[in-house]
Formats: C-alpha cells, structure tokens, sequence
C-alpha cells in the first residue's frame, strides 16, 4: 500500500490551527524565532497531542517581522546556534507535557537556503543532530539538505509541496511570482495525488519533474489551507492512499 505523510506548519498565530490539526498527521510547530512564543508552543503541543498527531520543531531565521522569509547574512555558527536554541526551546515545553518531539522542519528562508546552500544545510543538520540525533528532519527533496543529512547520520524525509508552485529545477516557484501559490483545494489535491501514486508534479511551463517525497506540505497561513487539508486527505484515502506520519505503526 502506499503511504505519505502530510504536514502543515503551525503554531505561527493564523488562526487556522484546530481547524487543519484534524486533516494531518505531521505538525510543524514554530519555536519563537520567526513566530510563535511559549504560550502558544504549548498549545499547539496539546492540540497536536489532541489529535494524535507527531509534533516536529519549526525553527527559522530570527525575523518576526519579515516572517522568516527574508534570507539573513548568518555565519554557519550563528546558523547552528538559532537552529540548537529554537529545537531545545520547543523539545523541553514538549517534554514539560511529556510530549515527544518527532522532527525538525526549517522554515521560509533557511530552509530555502538549506535546500541549495551546502554550508546553511551542514549547520542546520550539526545542530538537530547535537540537540537530539533521533530526530528526523524534513527537506526539500532531492536538496542539499537532505543530502547533508544522510552524510552526518540523520534521518532525511523528503517533502514536496501542494500549495506552492514548481520550477523545472526541482526548486519552489518565488514567493511574488505567478504560479508560486496553488489555493485551489482540488488543484493542490490532484497534484498530491500525482506526486505519491506517480511521483512526479507539474512545473509552471508545464512540464513534468520527477519528485519522491516521504512528506508532503501544506502552509498553514495559506488562505484555504484546512480546506486543501481537507480536500488532499479526502482524495488520497479514496484512492487507498495510506496517511501516516513517518514511522507509525
């Protein structure tokens, strides 16, 4: 049987929280850097848990008020070290409520950065690695992340999008530019549906790439996102489509 994983970033105040938490299996839950703060980790920890669904860490570059979207001139180390604090913040509100901690996702910039630069994606792995080596870590697939990772001895699971767009190099469409956002449930359900059963997504010129993900994302501050929540779990169970986080039984 086939199996994906959905996850949804969380935990970054859009209000749309309890209504996606139903529809996921993976919650990527900001850590304070570029949203979110310890109140609301720890609610986002107890609506995970609610639902049985696996709480991951959501560390970004410190710029609440460009959202973590904007790249920052960080040294490797000041990398490491954003990326160390932001884990260790949210693994120890997580085991306050005896909660675990499944994964690492980076967020916005650092993770687009990561994707492609070999330097963000060694500090970022160095750093879920030294915090905690179990945890697994979401990332582009195909990226230099996912590659550094399997180099230093961390678990890789590859991701691929449904609401955003991609370019014919494996990269996601920019922010800005036209096809970057799918907020079209059926849309983004139907793309989902051709990445797992036939593991390829459609670029915005209409071609074809390749794509072998684990995971598969929904931005939780996108407009419609419980409904594509909704829409991609509904179309992948009817089509037999086993939804599970990595490593449920």
């Amino acid at each position: 049987m086939l199996r994906i994983d959905l996850n949804c970033d969380v935990g970054e105040e859009s209000g749309s929280d309890s209504a996606i938490m139903p529809h996921v299996t993976s919650a990527n839950i900001a850590c304070g850097a570029h949203a979110g703060d310890p109140a609301t980790m720890r609610e986002t920890l107890l609506l995970a848990a609610r639902h049985g669904v696996a709480a991951g860490a959501h560390p970004g570059y410190p710029d609440r008020a460009g959202f973590g979207r904007r790249a920052l001139a960080l040294t490797p180390r000041e990398v490491y070290d954003t990326v160390a604090d932001q884990v260790s913040t949210l693994s120890d509100i997580a085991r306050s409520l005896d909660i675990p901690v499944a994964h690492v996702k980076p967020h916005g910039a650092l993770y687009n950065e990561a994707a492609v630069d070999a330097r963000v994606a060694r500090s970022v792995v160095r750093a879920v690695y030294d915090v905690d080596a179990s945890l697994l870590l979401y990332g582009l697939a195909g990226s230099m992340l996912i590659t550094e990772a399997e180099l230093i001895g961390v678990r890789a699971i590859g991701e691929a999008f449904a609401d955003r767009g991609y370019e014919r190099t494996g990269q996601l469409v920019a922010r800005g530019s036209a096809g970057a956002l799918i907020d079209d449930p059926s849309v983004a359900a139907g793309r989902v549906l051709r990445m797992v059963t036939r593991r390829v997504v459609q670029c915005v010129d209409g071609s074809d790439i390749s794509v072998r993900a684990e995971t598969i994302c929904i931005h939780g501050d996108g407009n419609r996102a419980a409904g594509i929540a909704y829409e991609v779990r509904r179309m992948l169970v009817d089509e037999g489509v086993r939804v599970a986080a990595p490593g449920a039984a």
